[in-house]
Protein backbone atom coordinates (compact mmCIF):
# COMPACT_ATOMS: atom_id res chain seq x y z
CA UNK A 1 0.00 0.00 0.00
CA UNK A 2 1.85 3.52 -1.08
CA UNK A 3 0.33 6.60 0.36
CA UNK A 4 -1.61 9.16 -1.78
CA UNK A 5 -0.24 10.64 -5.22
CA UNK A 6 2.46 7.95 -4.80
CA UNK A 7 2.48 5.43 -7.82
CA UNK A 8 4.28 3.53 -10.53
CA UNK A 9 5.16 5.65 -13.97
CA UNK A 10 7.01 2.69 -15.42
CA UNK A 11 7.67 -1.48 -14.38
CA UNK A 12 10.98 -0.84 -12.91
CA UNK A 13 9.11 1.41 -10.06
CA UNK A 14 6.07 -1.29 -10.04
CA UNK A 15 8.57 -4.07 -8.69
CA UNK A 16 11.05 -1.96 -6.54
CA UNK A 17 10.62 -3.31 -2.96
CA UNK A 18 11.55 0.32 -1.62
CA UNK A 19 9.59 2.97 -3.44
CA UNK A 20 9.35 5.79 -1.28
CA UNK A 21 11.54 8.37 0.22
CA UNK A 22 10.43 7.27 4.02
CA UNK A 23 10.80 3.87 3.13
CA UNK A 24 14.55 3.97 1.67
CA UNK A 25 15.08 6.58 4.71
CA UNK A 26 14.41 3.42 7.57
CA UNK A 27 15.98 1.44 5.68
CA UNK A 28 19.35 3.13 5.82
CA UNK A 29 18.68 3.67 9.97
CA UNK A 30 18.31 0.03 9.72
CA UNK A 31 21.51 -0.52 8.16
CA UNK A 32 23.57 2.11 10.23
CA UNK A 33 22.30 0.38 13.08
CA UNK A 34 23.68 -2.95 12.20
CA UNK A 35 26.67 -1.29 11.48
CA UNK A 36 27.66 0.54 14.34
CA UNK A 37 26.12 -2.84 16.46
CA UNK A 38 29.18 -3.14 18.04
CA UNK A 39 29.54 0.41 19.57
CA UNK A 40 26.03 0.62 20.92
CA UNK A 41 25.00 -3.07 22.08
CA UNK A 42 26.51 -5.28 24.93
CA UNK A 43 28.63 -8.00 23.64
CA UNK A 44 26.32 -9.81 25.89
CA UNK A 45 23.30 -9.04 23.44
CA UNK A 46 25.43 -8.79 20.22
CA UNK A 47 26.15 -12.58 20.94
CA UNK A 48 22.18 -12.78 20.81
CA UNK A 49 22.03 -10.53 17.69
CA UNK A 50 24.82 -13.07 16.04
CA UNK A 51 22.76 -16.21 17.05
CA UNK A 52 19.12 -14.63 15.90
CA UNK A 53 20.97 -14.12 12.56
CA UNK A 54 22.15 -17.68 12.06
CA UNK A 55 18.53 -18.92 12.91
CA UNK A 56 16.97 -16.19 10.95
CA UNK A 57 18.90 -17.87 7.56
CA UNK A 58 17.71 -21.06 8.48
CA UNK A 59 13.99 -20.29 8.77
CA UNK A 60 14.23 -18.20 5.73
CA UNK A 61 14.66 -21.51 3.57
CA UNK A 62 12.25 -22.74 5.23
CA UNK A 63 9.97 -20.50 4.64
CA UNK A 64 10.53 -20.54 0.85
CA UNK A 65 9.69 -24.18 1.13
CA UNK A 66 7.13 -24.15 3.39
CA UNK A 67 5.32 -21.06 3.21
CA UNK A 68 5.84 -20.41 -0.83
CA UNK A 69 5.89 -24.20 -2.06
CA UNK A 70 3.29 -25.07 0.74
CA UNK A 71 5.87 -28.40 1.31
CA UNK A 72 6.10 -29.71 4.93
CA UNK A 73 9.75 -29.94 6.65
CA UNK A 74 10.40 -31.06 10.36
CA UNK A 75 14.32 -32.09 9.26
CA UNK A 76 15.48 -28.43 8.90
CA UNK A 77 17.71 -28.70 11.83
CA UNK A 78 19.38 -32.03 10.19
CA UNK A 79 19.94 -29.82 6.78
CA UNK A 80 21.21 -27.16 8.70
CA UNK A 81 23.93 -29.75 10.68
CA UNK A 82 25.14 -31.74 7.75
CA UNK A 83 26.22 -27.86 6.52
CA UNK A 84 27.58 -26.86 9.75
CA UNK A 85 29.66 -30.52 10.53
CA UNK A 86 30.67 -31.10 6.38
CA UNK A 87 31.47 -27.11 5.56
CA UNK A 88 33.40 -26.46 8.95
CA UNK A 89 34.98 -30.34 8.51
CA UNK A 90 36.55 -29.29 4.79
CA UNK A 91 37.64 -25.89 6.58
CA UNK A 92 39.77 -27.39 9.14
CA UNK A 93 41.07 -30.67 6.76
CA UNK A 94 41.82 -28.35 3.65
CA UNK A 95 42.57 -24.97 5.46
CA UNK A 96 40.23 -23.15 3.40
CA UNK A 97 39.09 -19.37 4.30
CA UNK A 98 35.46 -18.49 4.82
CA UNK A 99 33.55 -17.88 1.71
CA UNK A 100 34.46 -21.14 -0.04
CA UNK A 101 33.25 -23.40 3.27
CA UNK A 102 30.22 -21.28 3.41
CA UNK A 103 29.48 -22.79 -0.50
CA UNK A 104 30.38 -26.30 0.45
CA UNK A 105 28.14 -26.46 4.07
CA UNK A 106 25.23 -25.35 1.69
CA UNK A 107 25.97 -27.48 -1.35
CA UNK A 108 26.34 -30.50 1.45
CA UNK A 109 22.97 -29.96 2.72
CA UNK A 110 21.53 -29.01 -0.61
CA UNK A 111 23.04 -32.55 -1.49
CA UNK A 112 20.85 -34.09 1.87
CA UNK A 113 17.81 -32.12 1.02
CA UNK A 114 18.01 -33.25 -2.64
CA UNK A 115 17.72 -37.07 -1.41
CA UNK A 116 14.56 -36.58 0.78
CA UNK A 117 13.59 -34.53 -2.08
CA UNK A 118 12.91 -37.70 -4.25
CA UNK A 119 10.24 -39.52 -2.38
CA UNK A 120 8.31 -35.83 -1.08
CA UNK A 121 7.46 -35.00 -4.16
CA UNK A 122 5.09 -37.68 -4.85
CA UNK A 123 3.84 -36.93 -0.87
CA UNK A 124 1.63 -34.85 0.76
CA UNK A 125 0.54 -33.88 4.12
CA UNK A 126 1.17 -36.46 6.61
CA UNK A 127 3.54 -38.61 5.15
CA UNK A 128 5.60 -35.91 3.48
CA UNK A 129 6.00 -34.61 7.46
CA UNK A 130 7.10 -37.88 8.14
CA UNK A 131 9.39 -38.08 5.79
CA UNK A 132 11.19 -35.13 6.51
CA UNK A 133 11.15 -36.24 10.08
CA UNK A 134 12.94 -39.30 8.91
CA UNK A 135 15.65 -37.03 7.83
CA UNK A 136 16.64 -35.50 11.06
CA UNK A 137 16.79 -39.36 12.82
CA UNK A 138 19.23 -40.01 9.97
CA UNK A 139 21.37 -37.35 10.42
CA UNK A 140 21.94 -38.75 13.82
CA UNK A 141 21.99 -42.01 13.25
CA UNK A 142 24.65 -41.91 10.52
CA UNK A 143 27.15 -38.89 12.29
CA UNK A 144 26.98 -40.67 15.62
CA UNK A 145 28.80 -43.68 13.87
CA UNK A 146 31.54 -41.95 12.17
CA UNK A 147 34.90 -43.11 13.04
CA UNK A 148 36.39 -40.66 15.73
CA UNK A 149 38.94 -40.03 13.03
CA UNK A 150 36.90 -38.03 10.72
CA UNK A 151 35.76 -36.13 13.57
CA UNK A 152 39.90 -35.08 14.38
CA UNK A 153 40.25 -37.55 17.52
CA UNK A 154 36.92 -36.53 18.84
CA UNK A 155 33.19 -38.02 19.25
CA UNK A 156 30.54 -36.37 17.60
CA UNK A 157 32.18 -33.28 16.75
CA UNK A 158 35.14 -31.12 16.81
CA UNK A 159 36.61 -28.11 17.43
CA UNK A 160 36.03 -24.81 14.52
CA UNK A 161 39.52 -22.46 14.93
CA UNK A 162 39.00 -19.11 13.76
CA UNK A 163 38.43 -18.53 9.45
CA UNK A 164 39.80 -16.04 7.26
CA UNK A 165 38.75 -14.00 4.34
CA UNK A 166 40.00 -14.98 0.89
CA UNK A 167 41.76 -11.43 1.29
CA UNK A 168 43.52 -12.79 4.31
CA UNK A 169 41.72 -10.96 7.28
CA UNK A 170 41.59 -13.22 9.94
CA UNK A 171 37.87 -13.17 11.64
CA UNK A 172 39.24 -13.67 15.41
CA UNK A 173 37.22 -11.31 17.20
CA UNK A 174 33.70 -10.87 18.34
CA UNK A 175 33.07 -8.04 16.25
CA UNK A 176 34.53 -9.04 13.30
CA UNK A 177 31.94 -12.24 13.57
CA UNK A 178 29.48 -9.85 13.94
CA UNK A 179 30.22 -8.49 10.65
CA UNK A 180 30.54 -12.19 9.18
CA UNK A 181 27.08 -13.32 10.10
CA UNK A 182 25.30 -9.86 9.67
CA UNK A 183 26.32 -9.72 5.70
CA UNK A 184 25.57 -12.86 5.21
CA UNK A 185 22.34 -12.78 6.78
CA UNK A 186 21.59 -9.63 4.59
CA UNK A 187 22.64 -10.77 1.38
CA UNK A 188 20.13 -14.13 2.00
CA UNK A 189 17.31 -11.64 3.58
CA UNK A 190 17.89 -9.94 0.32
CA UNK A 191 18.28 -13.22 -1.84
CA UNK A 192 14.82 -14.76 -0.38
CA UNK A 193 12.75 -11.31 -1.02
CA UNK A 194 13.88 -11.39 -4.27
CA UNK A 195 13.16 -15.25 -4.97
CA UNK A 196 9.68 -15.09 -3.48
CA UNK A 197 8.65 -11.81 -6.33
CA UNK A 198 10.78 -13.57 -8.88
CA UNK A 199 9.13 -16.23 -11.42
CA UNK A 200 10.15 -19.02 -9.28
CA UNK A 201 8.70 -17.42 -6.44
CA UNK A 202 5.16 -17.28 -8.55
CA UNK A 203 5.49 -20.82 -9.41
CA UNK A 204 6.12 -21.86 -6.03
CA UNK A 205 2.91 -20.36 -4.70
CA UNK A 206 1.04 -21.89 -7.84
CA UNK A 207 2.22 -25.50 -6.66
CA UNK A 208 1.37 -24.77 -3.07
CA UNK A 209 -1.83 -23.44 -4.13
CA UNK A 210 -3.29 -26.04 -6.13
CA UNK A 211 -0.47 -28.52 -8.05
CA UNK A 212 -2.56 -30.06 -10.10
CA UNK A 213 -3.73 -26.44 -11.82
CA UNK A 214 0.30 -25.74 -11.44
CA UNK A 215 0.72 -28.30 -14.00
CA UNK A 216 -2.24 -28.17 -16.31
CA UNK A 217 -1.10 -24.35 -16.72
CA UNK A 218 2.99 -25.57 -18.04
CA UNK A 219 4.67 -25.21 -14.51
CA UNK A 220 6.87 -28.31 -14.16
CA UNK A 221 5.38 -29.49 -10.46
CA UNK A 222 7.91 -31.76 -9.90
CA UNK A 223 10.72 -29.63 -10.97
CA UNK A 224 10.25 -26.48 -8.57
CA UNK A 225 9.41 -29.11 -5.77
CA UNK A 226 12.92 -29.80 -5.86
CA UNK A 227 14.39 -26.40 -6.17
CA UNK A 228 12.08 -25.78 -3.27
CA UNK A 229 13.94 -28.23 -1.18
CA UNK A 230 17.45 -27.78 -2.66
CA UNK A 231 17.54 -24.27 -1.63
CA UNK A 232 15.67 -24.64 1.48
CA UNK A 233 18.71 -26.93 2.46
CA UNK A 234 21.39 -24.47 0.96
CA UNK A 235 19.95 -21.81 3.07
CA UNK A 236 20.52 -24.67 6.16
CA UNK A 237 23.79 -25.36 5.31
CA UNK A 238 24.82 -22.21 5.26
CA UNK A 239 23.32 -21.08 8.58
CA UNK A 240 24.74 -24.26 10.31
CA UNK A 241 28.38 -23.29 8.97
CA UNK A 242 28.10 -20.13 10.84
CA UNK A 243 26.76 -21.80 13.97
CA UNK A 244 30.07 -23.67 13.83
CA UNK A 245 32.05 -21.07 13.01
CA UNK A 246 30.13 -18.93 16.00
CA UNK A 247 30.44 -21.62 18.61
CA UNK A 248 33.75 -22.62 17.46
CA UNK A 249 32.67 -26.30 17.83
CA UNK A 250 30.14 -28.13 16.03
CA UNK A 251 28.51 -31.37 17.06
CA UNK A 252 25.57 -33.57 16.09
CA UNK A 253 23.70 -32.99 19.56
CA UNK A 254 23.37 -29.24 18.57
CA UNK A 255 21.07 -29.71 15.52
CA UNK A 256 18.03 -31.62 17.58
CA UNK A 257 14.55 -32.49 16.64
CA UNK A 258 13.22 -29.61 18.79
CA UNK A 259 15.35 -26.81 17.02
CA UNK A 260 13.19 -28.06 13.55
CA UNK A 261 9.80 -27.97 15.48
CA UNK A 262 10.72 -24.06 16.88
CA UNK A 263 12.32 -23.26 13.65
CA UNK A 264 8.62 -24.07 12.33
CA UNK A 265 6.61 -22.68 14.65
CA UNK A 266 9.04 -19.46 14.02
CA UNK A 267 7.27 -19.72 11.14
CA UNK A 268 3.79 -19.77 12.26
CA UNK A 269 4.52 -17.00 14.66
CA UNK A 270 5.58 -14.57 12.35
CA UNK A 271 2.96 -15.71 9.21
CA UNK A 272 3.32 -18.16 7.17
CA UNK A 273 3.77 -17.33 2.93
CA UNK A 274 5.73 -14.36 4.32
CA UNK A 275 9.67 -13.34 4.24
CA UNK A 276 8.53 -10.45 6.65
CA UNK A 277 7.29 -13.14 8.88
CA UNK A 278 9.90 -14.96 8.83
CA UNK A 279 11.92 -11.93 9.86
CA UNK A 280 9.59 -11.33 12.63
CA UNK A 281 8.56 -14.86 13.97
CA UNK A 282 12.58 -15.80 14.51
CA UNK A 283 13.17 -12.10 16.60
CA UNK A 284 9.85 -12.81 18.54
CA UNK A 285 10.49 -16.77 19.55
CA UNK A 286 14.48 -15.82 19.92
CA UNK A 287 13.65 -13.15 22.13
CA UNK A 288 11.32 -14.87 24.76
CA UNK A 289 14.15 -17.86 25.01
CA UNK A 290 16.79 -15.84 25.34
CA UNK A 291 14.58 -14.42 28.27
CA UNK A 292 14.19 -17.24 29.82
CA UNK A 293 18.01 -18.03 29.38
CA UNK A 294 18.37 -15.05 31.27
CA UNK A 295 16.12 -15.06 34.01
CA UNK A 296 16.42 -18.86 34.42
CA UNK A 297 19.41 -18.94 36.74
CA UNK A 298 17.97 -16.07 38.64
CA UNK A 299 15.15 -17.28 39.39
CA UNK A 300 16.62 -20.59 40.39
CA UNK A 301 19.04 -18.70 42.87
CA UNK A 302 15.95 -17.18 44.31
CA UNK A 303 13.95 -20.05 44.73
CA UNK A 304 15.86 -22.77 45.18
CA UNK A 305 13.88 -25.22 46.72
CA UNK A 306 10.99 -24.19 44.70
CA UNK A 307 12.56 -24.29 41.17
CA UNK A 308 15.00 -26.54 39.68
CA UNK A 309 17.36 -25.19 36.75
CA UNK A 310 15.18 -28.33 34.89
CA UNK A 311 12.28 -27.14 36.04
CA UNK A 312 12.93 -23.89 34.81
CA UNK A 313 14.10 -24.65 30.84
CA UNK A 314 11.82 -27.00 30.25
CA UNK A 315 9.36 -24.31 31.05
CA UNK A 316 10.60 -22.33 28.04
CA UNK A 317 9.31 -25.06 25.68
CA UNK A 318 6.06 -24.41 27.53
CA UNK A 319 5.72 -20.90 26.91
CA UNK A 320 6.86 -21.16 23.44
CA UNK A 321 4.03 -24.31 22.38
CA UNK A 322 1.14 -22.18 24.15
CA UNK A 323 2.27 -18.79 22.17
CA UNK A 324 2.23 -21.09 18.99
CA UNK A 325 -1.33 -22.62 19.80
CA UNK A 326 -2.73 -18.89 20.60
CA UNK A 327 -1.10 -17.66 17.37
CA UNK A 328 -2.98 -20.96 15.34
CA UNK A 329 -5.93 -19.84 17.08
CA UNK A 330 -6.37 -16.30 17.07
CA UNK A 331 -3.64 -15.03 14.62
CA UNK A 332 -3.14 -17.70 11.85
CA UNK A 333 -2.01 -15.20 9.99
CA UNK A 334 1.05 -14.39 11.74
CA UNK A 335 2.70 -11.19 13.09
CA UNK A 336 3.33 -10.20 9.44
CA UNK A 337 -0.62 -9.74 8.81
CA UNK A 338 -0.96 -7.38 12.02
CA UNK A 339 1.95 -5.53 10.77
CA UNK A 340 0.18 -4.87 7.67
CA UNK A 341 -3.03 -4.17 9.50
CA UNK A 342 -1.44 -1.48 11.53
CA UNK A 343 0.62 -0.06 8.45
CA UNK A 344 -2.73 0.63 6.44
CA UNK A 345 -4.07 1.68 9.31
CA UNK A 346 -1.76 4.72 9.68
CA UNK A 347 -1.71 5.19 5.87
CA UNK A 348 -5.55 5.86 6.32
CA UNK A 349 -6.31 7.39 9.28
CA UNK A 350 -8.48 9.55 10.33
CA UNK A 351 -10.19 7.75 7.58
CA UNK A 352 -12.22 4.77 7.97
CA UNK A 353 -11.80 3.57 4.75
Amino acid sequence: MLPSGVFSENYEQDKAILRTRLRWSWFFILLLLLALGPLIIPEAYLGALCLMSIFLIAVLGLQILVGYCGQINLGQSSFMGVGGIIGCWAAMKFNLSIEPTLIIGGLASAVYGLIFALPAIRLKGYYLALTTLAAQFIFHFVFTRVPSDFFFGTYGGFPVKSLSLLTGTTLNSPNSIYYLIICVTVIFTFFAFNISRSRLGRAFMAVRDNDIAAEVMGINVIVYKFLAFVICAFFAGVAGVLWGFYMRYVNVEQFTLWQSIWMLGMIIVGGVGSILGAVLGVIFIRLIQETVNVLGPTLVAAFPAQYGISVIFAGMSLIIGLIVIIFLIYEPRGLAHRWRLIYRSYHLWPFPY
